[in-house]
């Protein structure tokens, strides 16, 4: 032990404003330099280094901007949950996920089956028979999930109808009477909280029709893995379909529908056949048919919409 102590003094590397440390030389070379003094296996030199506090890591990504608000808007968005659950006011985290070629293309994972899947050497767009974009919603006072299959692109018009879709078909009828609901949004990309067309598409299309308010919560920066939706839906989905070739839209829905998990998860899906216009502008004009209220806290992540004639009180 004191000589490999003695070995890692310069063998060794730092975090000057840290405790944390690490080791240059792999196992078997840190043996070789000790066979001098004491013959050593690798394996001995590997318990040996645990008794010293070190351990295999894998690389962590952790480098780059953090938000100084990060934890206050957590603390926000707990309180805003439980208020609405306690109320039992539907609280919805929601997302898309990364689009997938329909047809014979090799899916990551291992399936369970007597041959392998035959699929196409190359992933060509041009041999798919279209484009497979999960847009999901988690409830997670009923431990439900709800997917809209979207065949055109991931834009805030199709994350809007997919709400919809979800209170027209299931939400109404398990939460009658409730004067709005919580959303709970990434940052970025079609739901995110800056992009107009988001809000607007939400007070048009779903606040206006339904007559429903809408709070919406969003994470901050780099902190998309706290959504709920990633992890109690989209994990799962994709561990369901882990190795299997998503030849058709009719065989991916199947394997949507067909995701559970011990703790009672059912996941309801959809295709979407609509085509949305990407890269879609609204205008100022626009912007005031949106009766947007932001919050105190954090107005850009935190914001309600409301009908007209309705406020909530919160």
């Amino acid at each position: 032990m004191a000589a490999l102590e003695k070995l890692l003094e310069d063998q060794t590397a730092g975090d000057p404003c840290s405790i944390r440390k690490w080791k240059r030389h792999s196992l078997r070379n840190l043996a070789e330099l000790l066979e001098a003094q004491h013959p050593v296996s690798a394996p001995t030199v590997a318990r040996l280094l645990r008794d010293l506090d070190y351990s295999p890591k894998v690389n962590r990504k952790h480098l780059g901007e953090s938000s100084p608000d990060r934890d206050r808007q957590f603390q926000y968005i707990l309180r805003q949950k439980r208020l609405f659950l306690q109320h039992g006011w539907p609280v919805l985290s929601i997302d898309a996920k990364k689009r997938e070629l329909i047809g014979w293309f090799k899916n990551a994972g291992t399936a369970w089956c007597d041959e392998p899947f035959s699929v196409n050497t190359y992933d060509f767009p041009s041999l798919a028979e279209g484009i497979g974009i999960p847009y999901g919603i988690y409830d997670p006072a009923r431990n439900e999930g709800f997917v809209s299959v979207g065949v055109s692109g991931n834009t805030a018009e199709f994350a809007v109808a997919t709400v919809l879709w979800w209170w027209r078909t299931y939400g109404r009828g398990r939460y009658p009477d409730v004067p709005g609901l919580l959303l709970l949004a990434d940052g970025g990309s079609s739901n995110g909280c800056r992009p107009r067309l988001w809000k607007y598409a939400l007070q048009t299309q779903f606040v206006d029709r339904t007559g429903l308010a809408v709070l919406v919560c969003h994470y901050p920066p780099g902190a998309s893995k706290w959504n709920l939706v990633e992890h109690a839906l989209f994990a799962h989905i994709s561990q369901n379909w882990s190795g299997y070739p998503l030849h058709s839209y009719d065989w991916m829905l199947a394997l949507i529908r067909g995701t559970e998990t011990k703790t009672g998860l059912k996941v309801f899906a959809r295709l979407d056949r609509s085509t949305y216009k990407t890269k879609k502008k609204i205008s100022d004009e626009q912007m005031l048919e949106v009766n947007l209220h932001p919050r105190r806290v954090f107005p850009l992540w935190n914001y309600q919409l409301n009908p007209w004639a309705y406020v909530i009180q919160s």
